[in-house]
């Protein structure tokens, strides 16, 4: 199943990309999982991400410092059915959207036929612990909508 939900991603990734989908930065939403967040840190973020410190000790600093550069929305993926709402809401164009692939190719279906760009993130401490993520192909894929 891993290597079609890696393929899916793949899929609909290239296809958002050849539709060449535009929108203005206040229709783009950066999504992400909680489970970017330190584990250590004590700040609530899944309910108010202006909970967050900005201490540099995970990517949800960079992640809202990419939503200020751009004028982007951002929000916190604290679980699928809250993710999806907020997906679907009206001002939402776009979507840069970090999770595992699993996670993707489930959002990707059920967002459709909204535009999201999938980014993979990373898992060094294995699933929905402390996971990482390129920020460089989160700023190609907001430029993407963008520009």
């Amino acid at each position: 199943m891993k290597l079609i939900d890696k393929q899916v991603v793949s899929l609909n990734n290239l296809i958002v990309k050849l539709k060449k989908k535009k929108c203005p930065p206040e229709g783009l939403l950066i999504l992400f999982p909680h489970c970017l967040q330190n584990t250590q840190c004590k700040q609530n973020i899944k309910n108010d991400l202006s909970e967050c410190k900005r201490c540099g000790k995970c990517k949800v600093k960079n992640l809202m410092e990419l939503s200020e550069k751009y004028g982007v929305s951002i929000a916190v993926a604290s679980g699928g059915r809250l993710a999806l709402e907020r997906v679907k809401a009206e001002d939402v164009q776009g979507v840069v959207a970090i999770a595992c692939e699993k996670e993707l190719r489930i959002g990707i279906m059920a967002s459709l036929p909204k535009a999201v760009i999938a980014v993979p993130n990373l898992r060094p401490h294995g699933f929905c612990k402390d996971t990482d993520v390129y920020l460089d192909e989160v700023e190609k894929a907001v430029e993407r909508f963008v520009k």
